[in-house]
């Protein structure tokens, strides 16, 4: 079966201390018995410059290709905060553009497959896009999805702040963008409007998903994996959970759980 699991999904055990990078690799290679990670950039920044995210030094990205090489493992995604693209300021445009960049030279030398990096926006309100924001949103990932095809990888945002928690504002950006290398991360029904439609109306530019506990216990889960079939759609079922306790149980748990909807939806 196609899994991966998100990076995020141990960010309480990275904050206390008792994983990095490469002990995440080493758990999904041999914990979980898995060929792919779905890496999130928090591992290998520096969280207090926020919200910039300063990357670590190429030097050790490189590393951290080598430990994939060794393992014979595959990015299947790379999840990037604090590069998004919409900031009200000028300045901090520049700065967050800048940082991306960088990051995706990052994801070039890991060998992603598809690259989140969001909208911009507010965690907490969902507000569709200005005229002035939706202009730059939609030439900068022209600008990356054309990096992206010149590299063999897909960019896109993640339904996860400010107006990517909308599906029609979603919706409307893919239209606009119109790149074949552009595509959307989906956090299967998190949205903040049109719950029960949001996800059948992105489905034509999935490139990447991610189940969460919640979405897991959904009445119609398998339901969800056969409208994304459907719509074209044959990446990867990412597991995404940050539990406050026991992470390495919980996973397992989850990826279990997972693995019985991806059955049923071929019943």
């Amino acid at each position: 079966m196609k899994i991966s699991i998100g990076g995020y999904s141990f960010n309480n055990t990275y904050l206390e201390g008792k994983m990095d990078i490469f002990g995440y690799l080493e758990a999904v290679k041999y914990r979980y018995r898995l060929d792919t990670v779905d890496l999130w950039n928090g591992f290998f920044i520096d969280r207090s410059a926020s919200p910039i995210m300063t990357l670590a030094d190429e030097s050790y990205i490189r590393k951290i290709r080598e430990a994939l090489d060794e393992k014979e493992m595959t990015v299947v995604n790379f999840a990037i905060d604090g590069a998004h693209i919409w900031d009200p300021d000028p300045d901090m445009r520049k700065l967050l553009h800048e940082n991306a960049i960088k990051h995706l030279r990052a994801a070039e030398i890991l060998g992603a497959k598809t690259v989140r990096l969001d909208t911009g926006g507010s965690f907490k309100e969902a507000e569709p896009m200005s005229e002035e924001q939706f202009e730059c949103v939609v030439k900068r990932y022209q600008e990356y999805a054309q990096r992206a095809a010149d590299n063999g990888y897909t960019i896109g945002p993640e339904n996860h702040m400010g107006a990517s928690l909308l599906p029609r504002e979603m919706k409307r950006l893919a239209e606009a963008v119109d790149h074949p290398s552009y595509g959307i991360l989906l956090h299967i029904n998190r949205w903040r409007e049109d719950q029960a439609e949001g996800d059948a109306l992105v489905a034509p530019w999935v490139v990447h998903t991610h189940f969460d506990a919640g979405t897991a216990d959904l009445p119609d889960a398998a339901g969800k994996i056969r409208l994304l079939q459907a719509a074209g759609y044959d990446g990867y079922w990412g597991i995404e959970h940050n539990a406050p306790s026991n992470q390495y149980l919980e996973m397992e748990l989850l990826i279990s759980k997972v693995k019985k909807i991806i059955s049923d939806s071929a019943s």
